[in-house]
């Protein structure tokens, strides 16, 4: 049961001394709730000398709604309006798990009908505003999949002429009633058709002059071009429109269709996903030379959100705070009432606040190098927890990008790596770390499967490093090692992060769907992490009973239990009988003169008892120590 304190109004105002103590106050503590939002909705990043807080992220799809885009594939592949609403879909859903608090907006232009704020704009449908995801906007989006989903279209908006113009002017005004901090602010537009326009250069000039103000005010603009007749060229058109690529690898993505739903999926979530940094530092490479370098983690632990508490009358969420009260007035204390001792020498030592802080910094936040260390120095036992990732910042410092770039360049021609010291944040202890340079990977589609940067491995300390006393094993024949390694050539297989989800988790979120879109039933998971025991058997054979055999002996059942043993005695088949344990009078006296009865057992003390005829009251050990000692002392 959780008890629910209501806010006491304050009826008498602030004098001047009594508002400066609730400045102090309201600066020094914080409500819990109000830290929650700012870690699912806010990003505190450190930048230099002070950390920086941004806000939200937000994103548009603006979905070409033409003729060209309804026109079903070859083979009955579903047609390029039906991949983008399921791409979406997976979108949405997966805003709402992973960061329900970002705003998403559905736009459709080359419409017949026209909805959008103070209908300003002909051809422009707003599907969804920007706001935060929710369940009946992903049943919006469902009803739009599939024939069923192209006829409501159809009813609903129509085709009809185009202005990308007009409809990047929706955006921005989209973007402008938002009266929330932003931190990405993205646009991805959807279309099959390379000349929107069909030649009309006043629409092209409109439409490019209107991309230009998007992009200056930090919107993000992408092309995710589908696939038609004759191919898609970039380069008629919205070359001029989209924006930069961000780095490298994406140039040759901006310049090729796609025709699959499994690659526009992967082309979304790969810029739709924000490279959030978990701190951006400056590597310090010698006296004057520094690198900004932004840190980011490259797998993140899934894991069940928290529950909600709620409030059972009004069933809204409920918000804990935290007040420090004294223990014998039970007065409010305040920030500068608050101090932190620690006793030395039997004497409490009290310490301000400023005294404390001083004491836990080490040294600003940053990275320094120490030196190089060649490759094999690196062992696999150093592993302590999981590594992360270095990538240049050139918007914090220029020249990053080249310096950072030379210096991975040359680790990775030399076979070295580079040892630092990090302090992560502040009054964060140093840790050593060794920066490993990784290059640039992509696969046949130009997707970056690999990015290039140091992967930062965390070395131990002298005190982390202890040493094991295994067990003594029988160890395996060579007959019997070299069985198991034809067994595991045969089950070996190529492992893929991706492949392997967690059931129980996928299995909550199918549960919660269901729940939100008033499903009957929840989509069934599969279970990827069961072992495939009748492919194992047909690619092992004989293997497995063969190994058996030479490990395990003839009569060895796996599945049956062992019958238990009952140790009998030599004769009359009876339970045996501990022998007794008799200890002499010497030694006996011996232990009571120096004080150690309490050495022996209860048995040994009881049969003692029993030789000497002592008789106790209790059978607890300090009790028959008692009886001896008063036997044998006197």
């Amino acid at each position: 049961m959780f008890l629910l304190l209501r806010p006491v109004e304050l009826l008498n105002p602030l004098t001047e001394p009594e508002a400066a103590q609730m400045a102090e106050w309201n600066a020094y503590y914080r409500n819990e709730d109000e830290e929650e939002e700012q870690e699912e909705g806010e990003l505190c990043v450190f930048s230099g000398d002070h950390y920086k807080v941004t806000g939200r992220d937000s994103l548009v799809f603006l979905v070409d709604a033409s003729r060209e885009m309804f026109i079903k594939g070859e083979d009955g592949q579903p047609s390029n309006f039906d991949m983008t609403m399921q791409v979406l879909r997976s979108v949405y859903t997966k805003k709402i798990i992973r960061s329900h608090r970002d705003l998403v907006a559905l736009v459709f232009y080359g419409t017949e009908q026209s909805k959008n704020p103070r209908n300003s704009f002909k051809h422009v449908y707003v599907y969804h505003d920007l706001d935060e995801p929710g369940a009946k906007r992903v049943q919006e989006v469902d009803a739009l999949r599939g024939e069923k989903g192209a006829k409501l279209a159809a009813e609903t908006m129509g085709s009809g002429e185009t202005s990308l113009g007009d409809a990047l002017w929706c955006c921005a005004n989209l973007y402008s009633d938002i009266k929330l901090r932003l931190s990405h602010k993205r646009l991805m537009i959807f279309t099959c058709r390379d000349e929107p326009h069909e030649g009309d250069n006043t629409k092209d000039r409109q439409a490019r002059t209107k991309a230009s103000d998007l992009k200056e005010t930090g919107v993000v603009i992408d092309l995710l071009h589908l696939m038609k007749p004759g191919g898609f060229d970039v380069s008629r058109f919205f070359r001029d429109i989209v924006s930069p690529p961000e780095d490298e690898s994406e140039l040759g993505l901006q310049l090729q269709p796609t025709d699959k739903l499994e690659e526009l999926q992967k082309r979304v979530w790969a810029k739709e996903q924000p490279k959030r940094t978990q701190a951006r530092l400056n590597l310090c490479l010698g006296e004057g030379i520094n690198v900004a370098v932004g840190i980011y983690s490259t797998a993140v632990l899934a894991r069940k959100p928290s529950a909600s508490r709620l409030y059972r009358e009004t069933n809204e969420p409920v918000h804990s705070k935290t007040r420090t009260f004294h223990t014998q007035t039970g007065s409010l204390l305040l920030p500068s009432e608050i101090k932190k001792a620690q006793t030395y020498g039997k004497r409490q030592i009290v310490m301000e606040r400023d005294e404390v802080d001083a004491i836990k910094k080490f040294e600003d936040p940053g990275m320094f190098l120490i030196g190089f260390k060649p490759m094999e120095k690196l062992k696999v036992h150093h592993h302590i927890r999981p590594a992360v990732f270095l990538y240049p910042e050139e918007g914090e410092v220029k020249g990053s990008a080249c310096l950072f770039s030379a210096l991975m360049r040359k680790c990775s021609e030399r076979n070295v790596f580079a040892l630092c010291r990090l302090v992560s944040r502040r009054n964060y202890s140093p840790r050593f770390v060794a920066l490993v340079p990784q290059k640039e990977e992509v696969d046949e589609g130009k997707v970056q499967i690999t990015p290039p940067g140091f992967n930062v491995i965390f070395l131990p300390y002298a005190d982390d490093m202890r040493t094991l006393d295994p067990p003594q094993c029988p160890s395996a024949s060579q007959e019997q090692v070299d069985k198991m390694k034809e067994i595991v050539s045969k089950l070996r297989f190529k492992y893929r992060y991706d492949a392997f989800e967690n059931p129980v988790i996928q299995q909550h979120y199918r549960n919660l769907e269901a729940l939100a879109l008033d499903m009957m039933v929840p989509e069934e998971t599969e279970d990827l992490i069961l072992p495939k025991v009748e492919q194992i058997n047909n690619r092992l054979g004989p293997l497995a009973q063969e190994f058996k055999d030479l490990v395990y002996p003839a009569d060895y059942n796996p599945e049956g239990k062992p019958a238990a043993k009952r140790k009998t005695a030599d004769a009359g088949g009876g339970a045996e009988k501990k022998p007794k344990v008799e200890v002499p009078e010497d030694e006996l006296r011996a232990h009571v003169q120096n004080g150690t009865l309490g050495k022996l057992t209860v048995p040994v003390l009881k049969e003692a008892c029993k030789q000497f005829g002592v008789r106790t009251t209790g059978t607890k050990k300090q009790e028959l120590i008692d009886a001896l000692i008063a036997r044998l002392g006197s």
